[in-house]
C-alpha cells in the first residue's frame, strides 16, 4: 500500500530495550470530495508511522516534508491513562520517498530495504550523469 502526506513533526529515533532503533514519525493525508449538495470537503487522515530499517533516514524526515510511502496499514487500540479507550491509524514503512515542492518528479531522497545495492549503482551513473532525478540513499 502507498500513501502519501507531510510530516506533522520532526521524526523521532527511539533506541528499545533490545537495542535495536525504530524511527518514529506521523504524516497527514488530505482526500477531496464533493457530497451530495456539490460542496466540497476536504478530509484529513493521520497516520502514525514506523520505519525499522535505518534511523539515519530520521536526517531528512523533517516536519511539513512531503513523503511516499510504501508499507502496511493497521489501526491500533489501547486505555489511556485516563481510563478512556483510544484508536489510532499506524503505518509500518519498508520504503520513504521525500518529495520537493510536491511535484511526484522532483523527488529527491529514497530509502528502502534494498537500496544500498542500489545506491551504489546509482552513485556510479550519477557521476557520470549530473542530472538524474533520483538519489537513492544508502539505507
Amino acid at each position: 500500500m502507498n500513501i502519501i502526506g507531510r510530516l506533522t513533526r520532526d521524526a523521532e529515533v527511539h533506541v528499545l530495550s533490545n537495542k535495536k532503533q525504530v524511527v518514529n514519525f506521523s504524516i497527514a493525508t488530505n482526500d477531496n470530495y464533493r457530497n451530495k449538495q456539490g460542496e466540497r470537503i476536504e478530509q484529513t487522515t493521520y497516520f502514525e508511522c514506523s520505519y525499522w530499517i535505518s534511523p539515519r533516514v530520521a536526517e531528512i524526515l523533517t516536519k511539513g516534508a512531503l513523503v511516499e510511502l510504501c508499507g502496511r496499514a493497521y489501526t491500533s487500540a489501547w486505555i489511556g491513562k485516563d481510563g478512556e479507550a483510544h484508536a489510532g491509524l499506524n503505518f509500518h514503512t519498508s520504503k520513504i520517498k521525500v518529495h520537493r515542492g510536491g511535484n511526484k518528479s522532483d523527488s529527491i531522497k529514497t530509502a528502502s530495504k534494498n537500496s544500498s545495492k542500489s545506491a551504489k549503482a546509482k552513485n556510479e551513473k550519477s557521476a557520470s550523469n549530473q542530472n538524474e532525478e533520483d538519489d537513492d540513499l544508502p539505507f
